[in-house]
């Protein structure tokens, strides 16, 4: 009878989030990225739980794990790159989703959902950087060293700070398998707060193009949308096989395919490219602690956007200088994702730092320019 019952609730759930789900009829491809979210999401849960099977946490055989999955487990190689590039494909919707969000304005008609949208940002970061730790390669050990050392410069914590996080006097065994842990777990906390974030957005309902209340012109999630994701599903799956299938280690460092050594420093150390604009923030400024503070607050500055906005009309389209700005302000962010893979020398230096400067200005010019065009309206 409870099992009964159970069933009803969970089949009437669906219904409701799935089926018969509100929603505005003219949102357009933009907003599937949320959806493709969830692909990726159950995609690396999947195949990372496949890798587990096989994976070994001691910086001895680590990286002989991980040649022993892609030589020796059956389909290991298919499932290894499958993960390391699902976690790009998942950065890029990511970047996509929260683009879009900015462009019309929908932190201001679901604060709550965006709010924990930006956590969900932080905690697939952290997931993300404790499994590029995870191969032992060359470029995942410096790179853990070096981004677990700016805890260092936090006031007279730092290196309390930082040996806490290594479990020792250096990056080693112990930071391996915390890692690890971390790694396993967090995707399934980032599940939770998915459906805290899918709460939130059907509480409210979707913002739309045009960014007017949109209730007298709704409908229903299906057949109308389900058939659109799919088709995104298509879409992103058989991109995914031609990147797996055809140049697999593309967006990987090859670097990584030399074992860890902790005696011999590579050239030019650096993340994923999905860290790299960050990473070039950081950078930029010459004192260490200011760097770290940077780094942190560019991805933190998202949470005052609910409340920088001042303008009467929601989304960028009604604001001509406001769009310019955005296309400038996305296209700052590629830039630097370039300059975080470039060497630190002359001229990417000051680029970077030219850059950094446009890339903050956004959020502080964006809402006083928005004003200002209500003004002259008015």
């Amino acid at each position: 009878m409870y099992i009964y019952m159970l069933l009803m609730m969970i089949k009437k759930l669906m219904y409701n989030s799935l089926i018969n789900l509100p929603a505005p009829s003219n949102i357009s491809t933009w907003w599937n990225f949320g959806s493709l979210l969830g692909l990726c999401l159950m995609i690396q849960i999947i195949t990372g739980l496949f890798l587990t099977m096989h994976y070994s946490a001691n910086i001895m055989i680590a990286f002989d794990s991980v040649i022993h999955i892609c030589r020796d487990v059956n389909y290991g190689w298919l499932i290894r790159t499958f993960h390391a590039n699902g976690a790009s494909f998942f950065f890029f919707c990511i970047y996509f989703h929260i683009g879009r969000g900015i462009y019309y304005n929908s932190y201001m008609y679901m604060m709550e959902t965006w709010m924990v949208g930006v956590l969900l940002l932080f905690l697939t970061m952290g997931t993300a950087f404790m499994g590029y730790v995870l191969p032992w390669g060359q470029m995942s050990f410096w790179g853990a060293t070096v981004i677990t050392n700016l805890l260092s410069a936090v006031p007279y914590l730092g290196i309390d700070l930082v040996q806490w996080v290594w479990g020792g006097f250096a990056v080693d065994n112990a930071t391996l398998t915390r890692f690890l842990s971390f790694h396993f777990l967090l995707p399934f906390v980032v599940v939770a707060f998915t459906l805290i974030h899918l709460m939130f957005l059907h509480q409210t309902g979707s913002n739309n193009p045009i960014g007017l209340n949109s209730n007298i012109d709704k409908i229903p999630f299906h057949p109308f949308f389900t058939f659109k994701d799919i088709v995104g599903f298509i879409i992103m799956i058989m991109l995914l096989f031609m990147l797996t299938l055809i140049n697999p280690y593309m967006l990987g460092d090859p670097d990584n395919f030399i074992p860890a050594n902790p005696l011999v420093t590579p050239v030019h150390i650096q993340p994923e490219w999905y860290f790299l604009f960050a990473y070039a923030i950081l950078r930029s400024i010459p004192n260490k602690l200011g760097g770290v503070i940077a780094l942190v607050l560019s991805i933190t500055i998202l949470f005052i956007l609910p409340f920088s906005h001042l303008n009467k009309f929601m989304g960028n389209q009604f604001y001509p200088i406001n769009k310019f700005m955005y296309w400038i302000m996305v296209v700052t962010i590629i830039l630097l994702t370039w300059i975080g893979a470039r060497p630190v020398e002359i001229p990417y230096i000051i680029t970077g730092q030219l850059l950094t400067v446009i890339y903050f200005s956004y959020y502080l010019l964006n809402p006083l320019i928005n004003k200002m065009w209500d003004k002259l309206i008015n």
